[in-house]
């Protein structure tokens, strides 16, 4: 049996020393077992997997916010009245599309730009057909006519439309340089038929000698010729046939795509801009007239995004009382479902407000014919408010089907959020049971130590006894040695 106290004895001629320490009778250090460290280990991956949801739902909330309209009664008063303002403006200013008027327009801005484009290259005279006599005989291409001759269903009407190289467009400026390396025009006919055609022997003072001169050449003289096609030719100048628009030469490049072109579209193209003359001038007359609707349209536009961007500053400046704490993001008019909102209302009320002044007007104007009233009626509405009332509802509906799968994303998260919680209880109550068996452990533990300890007391009694009888019959070594001591000893035994 192990002793609570060890003695030492330190014996030399000067002193004489006891020491003592004390000695567990037990080990009390605990082991963790492999079961524990398991259970640590999955309560910090069910504490890092509940801070990943929170982060997420955080997330998903601004998400959802930001998806959710929170216009109230003013904002849509405002939204409202904003396209009624604007469906006036469109009623007493724009009024119907006006193709004469717009053409009327970019007749003037083509032939303007013709003669000063012109006189930039050294045009002194003043007449439009000189002008473009000027640029014709001074930017030639190479494949401008190579197509006579040729029997391959083009025309005088429709080479501007078959030739590549005279669109306006980036496909154009391509097959443009593409016959400076290949000496070769490029055309599609009515039919959408593919055809290279070899420029002749005079058209070879028009190639360039390498690869420099080749693209300019192909770049240069190619849009300066262009220019003078604008406005017709020298013969026809203001009217006659001009080059094809970009709308009109896109539409053209794609009807050559095998399976396109046996649809119909080449003809139809074609007939479009031979039959019907529409060429960059019509394009841009059309453009004009849409630009005049537009501006309805970006009026209703500003009104509703103002009134948002300064009701929210005005609401963030109130909470905030300063200027440096306001969060902008809550003002800026765009990017957020309220925003899509109002201009949903008040493009639907623009347009509303348009499509029953185009059908009174077109009644009073029609007299009850029905086929001049739909034309009247066509003719009136507005199609640029139109196509943003479209986009509009498009945005409003997408954001709510978005909204709703981010919804359903944070109940999911939720719902898991609920089971790690649930996994968490069950370990802390695990915890407490363990904590519990180790208490009751414990308690039996110290008894059996107070067992031991009675035993160690008695024993230690029965020592001390032993050692007192001892003295006596070590008094003269002791006396030798430390004359003090037996008189120690008794004033310790008197106090004890």
């Amino acid at each position: 049996m192990t002793s609570l106290v060890n003695l030492k004895t330190i014996c030399d001629s000067d002193n004489f020393q006891v020491e003592y320490e004390i000695i567990p009778p037990f080990d009390v250090s605990i082991e963790t077992d492999s079961g524990q460290l398991a259970n640590i280990k999955a309560r910090k991956q069910i504490e890092n997997r509940l801070q990943i949801n929170s982060e997420k739902i955080e997330e998903l909330n601004k998400e959802i916010k930001r998806l959710t309209n929170h216009a109230d009664g003013i904002d849509y008063m405002v939204a409202v009245g904003s396209g009624i303002i604007a469906g006036v403006v469109d009623s007493l200013w724009v009024g119907e599309f006006s193709f004469s008027r717009g053409k009327a327009w970019s007749d003037k801005k083509v032939n303007d730009f013709v003669m000063k484009t012109a006189k930039k290259q050294g045009y002194t005279g003043k007449r439009l057909d000189g002008a473009i006599k000027h640029l014709e005989d001074k930017f030639k291409i190479p494949g401008d006519n190579i197509w006579k001759g040729k029997n391959k269903g083009i025309s005088a009407k429709s080479h501007h439309i078959d030739d590549l190289a005279h669109h306006p467009s980036v496909i154009g400026l391509f097959f443009s340089i593409l016959t400076q390396f290949t000496k070769k025009g490029y055309f599609s006919n009515n039919e959408g038929i593919f055809l290279p055609i070899s420029i002749d022997p005079n058209g070879d003072g028009l190639i360039g000698h390498d690869i420099t001169s080749k693209i300019f050449c192909g770049t240069v003289n190619w849009f300066y010729h262009l220019v003078s096609d604008m406005a017709g030719s020298s013969k026809t100048a203001g009217g006659g046939m001009g080059i094809p628009g970009p709308i009109l030469s896109l539409m053209k490049e794609l009807s050559a795509i095998p399976g396109i072109k046996k649809s119909g579209l080449p003809q139809k193209i074609n007939d479009a801009f031979v039959k019907n003359n529409f060429d960059l001038r019509s394009e841009l007359a059309v453009g004009h007239e849409l630009g005049r609707q537009a501006v309805p349209v970006i009026l209703n536009e500003v009104m509703v995004r103002s009134f948002y961007f300064i009701r929210r500053l005005v609401k963030e400046v109130k909470e905030k009382r300063n200027f440096k704490d306001i969060e902008w993001k809550n003002c800026l008019p765009w990017n957020n479902r309220t925003i899509v909102r109002m201009l949903t209302i008040a493009t639907g009320t623009f347009t509303a407000f348009d499509m029953i002044d185009a059908a009174i007007r077109s009644g009073l104007k029609s007299g009850g014919n029905p086929a001049l009233f739909a034309k009247e009626f066509i003719l009136r509405v507005n199609f640029v408010g139109l196509g943003r009332f479209a986009i509009a509802v498009y945005s409003d509906v997408k954001m709510g089907i978005k909204r709703a799968k981010l919804r359903n994303q944070r109940i999911a998260i939720y719902s898991e959020q609920l089971h790690l919680a649930n996994a968490r209880i069950f370990y802390l109550q695990a915890d407490t049971w363990t904590a519990a068996q180790k208490t009751e452990q414990t308690i039996n533990e110290a008894l059996e130590i107070m067992d031991k300890t009675m035993v160690y007391y008695a024993k230690s009694l029965q020592v001390i006894e032993a050692d007192i009888e001892d003295i006596e019959h070590s008094k003269k070594k002791i006396e030798r040695k430390n004359p003090a001591l037996i008189n120690e000893i008794e004033e310790a035994l008197k106090w004890g």
